[in-house]
């Protein structure tokens, strides 16, 4: 069977491992640009042309998939499944006619809920319980074609965006390896998303990570992991930013203004919220 990949962040690393090592024919790899990086702007390969040139996979790396060259090298290869994790462009309707069988996406959510770009990270800052992997049949909307399998992971107190992505990456793989036997043998059921119960995760910015203290201490506890590493949660104190790399809840109500300093101590700083101090 001949599978074209697209994936670009180290989250589509573990998907292209699995096909390779489950012996899928894989003619080529496309990946987003590099790009600069560091004070010297060298260029940096994406996580996906790094392991596909250990693996000794073909890399593509056009500035749209969608243009008259990528056509024309999808076409010619003319591959059973397009699977796309994380590839960062939206594939028009020409592409997604290509392939013989599928094009087929592994989306970091239980959709149809966290449809969009950020889904690990706005899953845990809305306080989920659990998230998951979806594997699905890509249409020309925005994460909203037909799911063909799900994977659950719970959401622990100690979990951040850092160890969910890590556990959905993983799952990710693994639950698209089984799903592409089952195609294979006729046994996947293509289920219709209800697009009532559809949410959207979108993108985050540097402005995300802002702590607006006037919320719960369990809502400053869900922001501040959800966005663990990136873009990292931050308050202002003395007109100076400073990051806030992990919140720990305690049982004392808060006393007087959210946001004031209570404490400062060996533990850490103590500051109230709406209603409890963290």
């Amino acid at each position: 069977m001949k599978i074209v990949f697209a994936g670009t962040p180290d989250f589509a690393v573990p998907t292209l491992e699995e096909l390779f090592k489950s012996g899928y024919d894989i003619p080529l790899v496309i990946t987003q640009k590099d790009k600069p990086k560091g004070r010297g702007k060298k260029l940096q390969y994406t996580p996906v042309k790094e392991k596909a040139l250990e693996l000794g996979l073909e890399i593509y790396q056009p500035d749209n998939i969608n243009n008259e060259e990528s056509l024309k090298i999808l076409e010619e290869i003319h591959p059973d499944f397009l699977i796309v994790v994380a590839y960062g462009q939206i594939l028009k309707k020409k592409v997604l006619d290509i392939p013989k069988i599928d094009c087929i996406n592994v989306h970091a959510s239980l959709l149809p809920k966290y449809r969009g770009a950020a889904p690990i990270n706005w899953s845990i800052i809305n306080g989920e319980k659990e998230t998951g992997v979806t594997i699905m049949k890509i249409e020309e909307g925005l994460d909203t074609g037909d799911m063909i399998s799900k994977g659950i992971v719970p959401i622990l107190e100690d979990d951040n965006a850092t160890s969910i992505h890590d556990k959905l990456s993983k799952l990710g793989g693994e639950l698209l390896v089984s799903t592409l036997k089952d195609i294979a043998e006729g046994k996947a059921v293509y289920t219709p998303q209800n697009d009532e119960e559809s949410s959207y995760a979108p993108m985050l910015y540097k402005d995300t990570g802002k702590i607006d203290w006037n919320k719960s201490a369990r809502e400053i506890f869900n922001h501040v992991r959800g966005l663990t590493p990136w873009p990292g949660a931050f308050t202002y104190y003395n007109d100076s930013q400073v990051k806030v790399h992990k919140v720990k809840l305690s049982d004392q109500n808060s006393q007087g203004e959210p946001g004031k300093i209570i404490e400062v101590s060996n533990n850490g700083v103590s500051v109230n919220t709406s209603d409890k101090i963290i």
